[in-house]
């Protein structure tokens, strides 16, 4: 049996292999790119391309086409607020949702992050029925796009918020080890593998889980400067300057609902090197 069209908005870091851990399954996917000579690439890997661009004016690209025949869209396309501080992340999801309203797509699969979360003193227990609290930039449009999809009429929202994304030649430490006076050395690290978070989608179209919040980290949290210590040695890295002098704020994030209502289990620690 042939199973629904998945439309991916993002076919990147995470996007291409997800699209490609689907394809495996049987899924028919068409996947989105702001590159035009990503194209042979993603039709070498079966995906079904288009470029697309989400912008503050409205999308740019075939967005009607891209949508038509997809019951299931996930967007996975990050705020980009570190290198453009100003941009309006928030809009450019709002042009989105009536051209979303107006297609097949009965679910939405919003990729979020856990920096919709606070970093504090005492390292509060983080679970996914915690209220959002960020007070970043970031975090704040994050929230609001995700009431927005949520709010998305004909359509059930589930909203993935994953840790620290780290995997094969990604890891935070080759960024931490080149810079100094890093913060919070004693809070808990709360990170994810790339694997794992592929694990996890599949999961969550498998058991048709719409219309939750999820909160995504791998359950094992060392302090920030124990975890990185190791990491930075095995890798063979300078060892990450810490600012001790200021209290360490952070969160825990849990990920209980994910072990048990999806009954997955996480396959990739955080050990690496």
């Amino acid at each position: 049996m042939t199973k629904p069209m998945i439309g991916i908005i993002g076919t990147g870091w995470l996007g291409k292999p997800l699209a490609e851990a689907l394809i495996a399954e049987k899924h028919r996917v068409k996947g989105t790119t702001t590159s035009p000579e990503r194209i042979p690439l993603l039709e070498d890997a079966s995906i079904i391309p288009y470029v697309l661009a989400l912008t503050e004016s409205g999308p740019e690209g075939a967005i009607v086409d891209f949508l038509q025949h997809c019951t299931t869209l996930i967007i996975n396309i990050p705020p980009g607020l570190r290198r453009n501080p100003s941009s309006n992340y928030v809009k450019k999801i709002t042009h989105l949702i009536p051209y979303i309203e107006k297609s097949s797509v009965k679910n939405i699969l919003y990729i979020s992050s856990t920096s919709v979360f606070a970093n504090l003193e005492g390292f509060p227990l983080i679970t996914a029925s915690t209220p959002p609290n960020a007070t970043s930039n970031a975090g704040k449009q994050l929230i609001t796009t995700e009431k927005l999809l949520q709010n998305t009429p004909n359509c059930k929202t589930t909203i993935l918020r994953f840790a620290g994304l780290f995997g094969k030649d990604r890891h935070p430490a080759y960024m931490l080890s080149k810079k100094s006076g890093i913060k919070n050395p004693d809070a808990p690290v709360n990170l994810i593998h790339l694997e794992d978070c592929i694990g996890i989608i599949l999961k969550i179209i498998a058991t048709k889980s719409w219309g939750h919040i999820f909160n995504a980290s791998y359950p094992e949290h060392p302090s920030k400067k124990n975890y990185y210590d190791t990491i930075c040695k095995n890798l063979q890295l300078p060892p990450v300057d810490y600012n001790i002098t200021d209290p360490s704020v952070g969160k825990l994030i849990t990920s209980t609902k994910i072990t048990t209502q999806l009954s997955y289990s996480f396959s990739y620690g955080i050990n690496y090197g």
